[in-house]
């Protein structure tokens, strides 16, 4: 075997790692990365080394940026008396993606889970409490999922916040639904119709 013929395969299995590639939808990509060298190889390595080099998780709510603190915590348009609580990035993302929230995030980076060993302080959990605190927050919103973990996160937390309101996504949001995967119009409905948790 080659050099070039190894270095194609490493990359066939890096890509075929990534969520929702498998070996064949990778050996795809590098067959198409290649043919489109200048226009989409180059690039997407540029991009890759640039955002390896500067990405980062924001110190106060979590999400991905490539500055310390993010662009939505830097705001001054974004309302500071929202906090709306989500498990991921992923989940983040798709909230800013249906544009209808204006407040600011917090990412718990997962949910509880007795299972897997996984506690409050695992999660960013003491960090809400403290941003709650000190933000001079009137209402959190959970939009975890409708899982058990998801579910008994979201009792945990309500449990936790005294004195500010405690909502929740409401109508549109399936059992067991996860906020990446549903579509912007399900999201904005969700949050429109939130109800006290």
């Amino acid at each position: 075997m080659t050099d070039g013929t190894r270095d194609l395969d490493h990359l066939i299995d890096l890509l075929a790692k990534l969520p929702g590639l498998g070996p064949r939808s990778a050996r795809r990509a590098v067959l198409h990365l290649i043919k489109k060298r200048s226009l989409h190889l180059l690039p997407l390595a540029e991009a890759l080394t640039k955002v390896g080099q500067t990405a980062r998780e924001c110190l106060n709510c979590g999400n991905i940026g490539t500055s310390d603190i993010c662009d939505i915590c830097q705001s001054d348009k974004r309302a500071t008396g929202e906090i709306c609580v989500v498990e991921d990035v992923a989940d983040l993302w798709a909230m800013e993606r249906a544009g209808v929230f204006k407040g600011r995030y917090h990412v718990l980076g997962g949910t509880l889970s007795a299972l897997d060993a996984v506690g409050p302080d695992e999660l960013r959990i003491p960090k809400l409490i403290d941003r709650v605190a000190s933000e001079a927050v009137t209402e959190v919103i959970l939009a975890l999922s409708a899982t058990v973990d998801g579910q008994t996160t979201a009792h945990y937390i309500a449990d936790q916040l005294g004195g500010v309101t405690v909502t929740s996504l409401a109508q549109g949001v399936p059992v067991g639904g996860e906020l990446d995967y549903l579509d912007d119009g399900t999201i904005s409905a969700a949050l429109k119709a939130r109800k006290s948790f």
